[in-house]
Formats: structure tokens, sequence, C-alpha cells
């Protein structure tokens, strides 16, 4: 019968053995520190539902002093931020529309008598995209303004573009396919790479005239297809079941989720290339999936973080699908209207192939 001190000794060295190898792997061992530093830092410090500074634009036709301190009672909120003046409504719509502001006011030229009359007095148009902002601007429809003895309780006429109803399903499903596409995409090609060096199918790469780009390409094309599918997947469920139908145009939307596909691939081969283990290359994707997830606006608003948890977005390919799939979606704008996030796609796609290649060496060390 073995003795209780026997099994203890065993375990101990056991448990040893892992801690020296935990030790000798520093990937894994930087992952065990940094991720909960990564969450802690996002959760606590980035993600904020106490959305301010929406970006506004406004129209004024009435050009009054009084008409001039609603524009400030409504800034001094903190839920406004005036960016744009416009010189119409529907100049105000299209801005609404390519994503440029997220709400605007439309000051009449009659406002000082409707202000005098106690009735609402102006305008409010709140792109409704995503539900969470349009809650908080709706907050301005009961903002005080007037004399103090008898102040206006309601000045603003509030009118909600693109989802009226409020339905979460409209902010949910065209982001969805982002976050899906890079979970997946990402993951298939990180453990390429390294999937051919633990068969040791590298060797034979050696003996063949095949290049490092063209060995890059060849593994990043069959899940182009993969990923167009799969986008095609959420698009008929998301019509389907959520009646989510697409307001712009499909060929575009196919456009911009080709140029997100390509941007998650080479990101996953870049992560390839770092990684030594397809474990380590699971970590790694992991590592990179949840800033994207959370500082890209799909789970909160994106002017609600920080500036510095803001330019921290902007460097994350999901951010600028995000902006695209709701943008062609849920307000029907075109892909022209919105070429500055397919830039930022592309020049990842770029970025990341060129500094994938440079660090992919063909050989078995």
């Amino acid at each position: 019968m073995q003795r209780p001190a026997d099994q203890l000794r065993r375990v101990a060295a056991v448990a040893g053995k892992e801690v020296r190898q935990l030790r000798r792997d520093r990937l894994t061992f930087g992952m065990i520190i940094g991720v909960p530093l990564l969450q802690i830092l996002l959760f606590g410090y980035a993600i904020n539902f106490d959305v301010r500074d929406i970006r506004t634009g406004v129209v004024d036709y009435a050009n009054t002093s009084e008409s001039r301190r609603l524009v400030s009672a409504a800034e001094a909120t903190q839920i406004a931020k005036v960016v744009r003046i416009a010189s119409s409504p529907s100049e105000l719509e299209s801005l609404l529309e390519v994503g440029d502001i997220d709400l605007a006011i439309v000051i009449p030229h009659d406002f000082d008598r409707r202000v005098a009359d106690r009735r609402p007095a102006a305008q409010l148009l709140i792109n409704g995209s995503d539900p969470t902002l349009e809650g908080i601007a709706r907050r301005l429809a009961q903002m005080p303004f007037g004399d103090d003895a008898a102040p206006i309780v309601r000045v603003f006429e509030a009118r909600t573009y693109y989802n009226p109803e409020r339905r979460t399903a409209l902010q949910i499903v065209p982001a969805l396919t982002g976050v899906i596409l890079h979970l997946t995409m990402v993951l298939f090609t990180a453990i390429a790479i390294v999937r051919e060096r633990e068969r040791g199918n590298l060797e034979l790469l050696i003996t063949t005239p095949v290049r490092t780009v063209e060995l890059m390409v060849g593994k990043i094309l069959p899940y182009v297809v993969i990923g167009l599918i799969q986008a095609s997947i959420v698009l008929l469920v998301g019509a389907w079941l959520f009646d989510v139908v697409v307001r712009g145009s499909v060929f575009d939307f196919y456009l911009a989720s080709l140029a997100f596909i390509m941007a998650s691939l080479v990101l996953g081969l870049l992560i390839s290339t770092i990684a030594r283990t397809q474990f380590q290359a699971f970590q790694l994707m992991v590592f990179t999936f949840l800033p994207s997830m959370l500082l890209s606006g799909f789970m909160f608003p994106f002017d609600g973080m920080p500036r510095v948890a803001q330019w921290l977005g902007e460097l994350l390919p999901l951010t600028h699908f995000v902006r695209l799939a709701r943008g062609i979606v849920v307000r029907g704008a075109s892909i022209g209207d919105l070429g500055t996030d397919v830039g930022a796609l592309l020049a990842f796609f770029i970025v990341f192939l060129v500094v994938a290649v440079l660090r992919f060496h063909k050989r078995l060390d």
C-alpha cells in the first residue's frame, strides 16, 4: 500500500516540473500577469456607460442670443459636444448617415417666439443605431431652459433616426459579423504556421521554390472564402430571425467584410510568427480579442470611452468594421461615405502582412 508521504512527494515533483516549465515559457508567464491587468484596466478605466461629449451638429436659423444660449446649455450638460455647424437639416442628416455626428440640433427662425410661448422650440435629431447612445441623448429633451421664474421643461422635440423602436438587434447583429470574423479568422491563421512547424511540414517547404509571400498568401486565400460564407450566414440569420435587413448596398457590405477579413487573417499570420506552439497562438489570439471586443464600440458606446481608450480603439481593425457594418446595414450609408474606415482596414492589411513576412523564416529553427 502506498504511503501518503510518497504520494505527496510525487505530486510535488510533478508540480515543480510544471512551475519550471512555466518559468521557461515566457509567453505563458506573461499572459498570467498580462490578462488580468488588461481586463482590470479595460473594465475599470476604458468602459464607461456614462457617455459624455456626444458628437453634435447644429443648424441655427434664429442666430439670436437665446438660440446661442440654448447651444451653450446643451454643451454644459456634458452630453453634447458641438463639432459641426451645418447650413441645413439635410446636411445634418447626411452627417448622421455617415457617422460624423450622432446628435443634431435644429433651431428654427421663430425660436425666440416659441420660447416665449413656452412650447417646444427646437428639434433634436438622434442617431438611434446605438440604443444606449440614443437613451442618453434623449436626456437633452428634458433639459430645462428659460428664465428662473418659468423654466421650459421640454425645449426639444426629439426625433430618432434609423432605429425608432430602439431594437437592440439592429445594433448587435451587424457588428456581431465582425466579432465572429475576428474570432475565427485570427484563430485559423494564428495556428497555421505553428501547425506546420509542429508537424514537421516546414522541412518540405524548405526544399520547394515557394517564397515567403507566396506561402503567406496561399495560407489565407481559403479562409477568405470561409469568412465571406460566415458573413453571409450572419446576414441571412439576422434577416430571418431578427428582422435586420441591409438598408444600404449588400455589395458594399461584402466589400467591407472582405477588407476586414484580410486584415484579420494577416493579424493571425503575424501571431503565428511569434508563437512557438498552438497553445501560445491561442493565448495571443485571446489577448488581441479582448481589447478588440471591448474597445471597438461593439458592446459599449465608443464616445463614452476616455480619449486614450479611443486612440487605442482606432488601432484595432474591429473598430473600423463595426462602423462600416452599422453604417451600411443600419443607416444605409455607402462604402464611399465610409472611405476612411475602409482605408484603415487596407492599411492594417498591408502593415500586418509586411511585418509577418519580415518575421517569418522558412527554416526549422
